[in-house]
């Protein structure tokens, strides 16, 4: 290399363009990467393109571009009076509205039923947020005081038809006034949830905190009183056999999904017990309950039941389908729940017993939380068929949103070629709609507590 003559590397000639890279985000990188990346795969998107397209252009013509949005009648889902083919009939949902959620419901009742919703939807919202604090206050106050305070607002009636009056009874204060046997059960009580919250709360040692808990909850308990006038007979009395539409839906499903939890969780944790007559017991429940049908389930509790039941004594036939429904799906629940802590390796407890925890705090600090989040899909599985599974009620006498939609039906006045299509969609929407907010929301519970992604 002498005086910059030597040109060895220096390039005289410009390089040649390279092509650009391969787009793999986006819609672009998503059909190359997924979806037209081998002949096979092409074949497979083509055809369900195709399948797609034979489905979802009759549907979208259907309940959009042919339906008929506005009538008081059958005669304006006509197809002679609409001029066109016509499609859904949404003026049948609209005159049909209120009775496909609240039943027959007393109109100037529903308020109940609407405050009983928005309650329900601020109580639960804050417990499906992670970020929210206080989950422990939240959740007492939606599953131990929201279901009496729902049972309060949409059955009606005071405390001495509610379980209170049955401990006056049995502590001998039958015999007092009404108002004194009132404040007889509110100081049970109160005394029962001081203990309570004493207890959970940390003991004794910090006893100011429960204290100030204490006596919030007091406070509550005694403007529900005041505002339900429990102590004068409360709120009209609207019997379950006037409920249905959407309204029994969301009790029995909701309720058969709260209440399944724990019994699971007892079968569970009995069928995997070293105590021989706890284990037998748990799998002859479970066993029992798996081989029965669910209808078969709903036939004993309704019409069998009460030959079992001692002189006068009666139970609603609303509750007496929730209690059936509560262990038929309790049953199934043990043996998801069985599977998760199966899958919890042995070392967890032995670590733990190493440690001098109990069994009750290695169960429940240790082993249920790792159990639990391991069998999660499979449980909101169960929570959905549960869900769908609700309509079953109807052969017991009890119209759910699908009973109620059937009972529709029998109207002269909207009896058109349509309706029974309409109807059909419009409550297959608010199924599919619930259960995909359940199966989405059980994916992001999955995501958030996934160690590995961490």
């Amino acid at each position: 290399m002498s005086n910059g003559t030597d040109t060895n590397f220096v390039r005289g000639a410009l390089a040649p363009e390279r092509q650009p890279p391969v787009v793999t985000t986006g819609i672009i990188g998503l059909m190359r990467t997924r979806l037209f990346n081998s002949p096979t795969n092409i074949l497979l998107t083509l055809i369900s393109a195709v399948v797609l397209w034979l489905l979802l252009v009759p549907t979208i013509r259907f309940l959009f571009i042919d339906a008929v949005w506005q009538g008081s009648d059958r005669t304006a889902c006509l197809a002679e009076n609409a001029g066109h083919p016509v499609g859904a009939c949404w003026p049948f949902i609209q005159a049909k509205f209120t009775q496909l959620i609240y039943g027959f419901y007393p109109e100037d009742q529903r308020w109940r039923a609407n405050l009983t919703f928005a309650l329900a939807v601020l109580l639960l919202a804050p417990l499906l947020v992670p970020k929210i604090p206080h989950k422990a206050l939240n959740a007492a106050l939606f599953f131990i005081a929201f279901p009496f305070l729902a049972f309060f607002l949409l059955h009606g009636g005071g405390l001495d038809g509610f379980a209170f009056y049955w401990i006056a009874e049995l502590f001998g204060a039958a015999w007092t006034p009404s108002l004194t046997r009132f404040w007889f059960d509110f100081s049970m009580t109160a005394a029962f949830v001081t203990m309570a919250m004493l207890w959970f709360g940390g003991g004794w040692p910090n006893g100011r905190r429960a204290a100030l808990s204490s006596a919030l909850t007091f406070a509550g308990i005694a403007v529900v009183i005041v505002a339900l006038r429990l102590d004068q007979g409360g709120l009209p009395i609207v019997d379950t056999r006037q409920w249905g539409g959407l309204l029994v839906t969301l009790v029995v499903s909701v309720t058969g999904i709260v209440a399944s939890m724990p019994v699971g969780i007892a079968l569970a944790l009995g069928r995997t017990s070293r105590i021989p007559l706890l284990r037998a017991f748990s799998v002859m429940f479970i066993e029992f309950w798996r081989g029965v049908p669910l209808i078969t389930v709903l036939f004993f509790a309704t019409y069998m039941l009460p030959l079992f039941l001692p002189g006068d004594f009666t139970i609603d036939a609303l509750v007496r389908v929730l209690v059936g429904i509560a262990l038929f799906a309790g049953a199934y629940n043990a043996e998801v729940i069985r599977g998760g802590l199966l899958a919890i390796p042995r070392g967890q407890r032995e670590a733990a017993n190493a440690l001098g925890l109990s069994y009750w705090k290695t169960t429940g600090l240790i082993v249920l939380p790792q159990a639990l989040r391991h069998v999660i899909p499979s449980l909101v599985n169960s929570f959905i068929a549960l869900f769908k599974d609700t309509t079953l009620v109807l052969i017991v006498a009890l119209f759910d949103l699908l009973g109620q939609l059937r009972a529709t039906f029998a109207d002269p006045v909207w009896a058109t070629p349509t309706t029974l299509f309409t109807g059909f969609a419009f409550t297959g929407i608010i199924y599919w709609i619930g259960c995909f907010a359940m199966s989405r929301y059980s994916l992001f519970v999955e995501r958030r507590l996934d160690p590995h992604r961490r």
